[in-house]
Formats: C-alpha cells, structure tokens, sequence
C-alpha cells in the first residue's frame, strides 16, 4: 500500500511552479565548492598564473618587435594572415571560408591595426590575469584571441589555453580571490561573501 500523498500546502515551490515561472536552480555543493569557495583560491591562482603567463610572455615578446609593433608594424600579422588563407583548400580545410572572407576583407587590409590589438591585448591579458583584476573578463578576451588563431588553422596551446580559460570564466568569482579581484567585486559589482557548509549529502 502506498503512502498517501502529502497536503498540497506542503509541496515545495518548485512543484507548485507552472512552466512559464522562471525559478532560481541552485548549484550542486561540489560546484559551489570548486568555483565559488575561498578554500579554492591557491588552485585558481596557480592557473591563473600560469594562463596569465603565456599571454604575458606572447605579448612582451611582440611589443619587442618592430614588425608587430613600430616601424613595420602589420608585417608579421599579414605573414600570419597570408598563411592561414594557404590553408583554405582541400574538402576539409583547416581555415572555414567564412573565416577566409573576413581575413580578406577585415584583417587584412588593416593589418596594422590588427597588429597593435593583438600585441597589446596579449599584453593587458596576461596582466590582468596575473593581477587578479576582472579575472572572468580577462579570460573571456583571452578566449577571444585563442579561437582567433584557432579559426586561421593555428593549433599550438590554444586548445589547453582554452579548456583553462573557460574553467577560470566558471570560477570568476573566486579565481581572483588572491588578487585584486578580492577587492574590486565587491565594489564594482556588488559580490557579497558569504558562508557556505557545502553539505555534499544535499542533493
């Protein structure tokens, strides 16, 4: 025999929700732990400098050259450009053609400009990261430029690069925790901090 329903009054909110009434999902304990608690800090830290690292290193090695920064700046972006598009052929390209039309048509003809970007937003990037200022934001723009180079057929770090961008966008909250983000959240966007038990036995 089966156990009578319970009174209606005592059915939680999610059951008494109509389809359309938006609800508020709350996060499992394990990622409220891995992406929103403190204890997670030195984790996020060390890959946040080590992501912020090799945007860093890229970008000063760039600034370092005349042929992305100075005199003959745009040569080396549109030596770049140029070898992308040699990879347009063949039943499974490495460079999309939708992507080939922009290179010709947008990256191309302003290489120049196309080269300060890329030197300088590596640079601000990997600053930013080892900072701990706008974590999430800086690896969102570093993801940016990972699928960039990806999209011209360009493998290398990238897809490491993104697989840890992504995970530090997760953990915005956190990941900056031992940097300035610490003391910039709660300002700029109102992030409090609070105590959580993270009960693991709550499903």
């Amino acid at each position: 025999m089966t156990s009578p329903l319970p009174e209606p009054s005592t059915w939680s909110t999610s059951a008494q929700s109509t389809p359309l009434q938006p609800l508020q999902l709350r996060a499992s304990a394990f990622s409220r732990f891995l992406f929103g608690n403190s204890g997670m800090a030195p984790v996020w830290l060390l890959l946040r400098l080590y992501v912020g690292w090799q945007w860093l290193s890229s970008g000063l090695e760039k600034v370092g050259d005349s042929a992305w920064v100075g005199a003959n700046a745009g040569k080396a972006v549109t030596a770049f450009l140029q070898g992308a598009l040699k990879k347009t052929g063949g039943d499974m390209p490495d460079v999309p053609g939708w992507y080939a039309r922009f290179i010709e048509n947008v990256a191309l003809p302003h290489a120049t400009v196309f080269s300060y970007l890329v030197s300088f937003g590596e640079l601000a990037v990997g600053a930013a990261l080892i900072l701990g200022l706008l974590t999430g934001v800086a690896a969102f723009f570093g993801l940016l430029m990972n699928f960039a180079y990806l999209f011209a057929g360009t493998l290398s770090s990238n897809p490491l690069l993104v697989l840890l961008g992504l995970l530090l966008i997760l953990a915005w909250r956190v990941s900056g925790w031992w940097g300035l983000d610490r003391l910039v959240l709660p300002r700029w966007w109102g992030l409090k901090h609070e105590v959580d038990d993270f009960d693991f036995s709550r499903r």
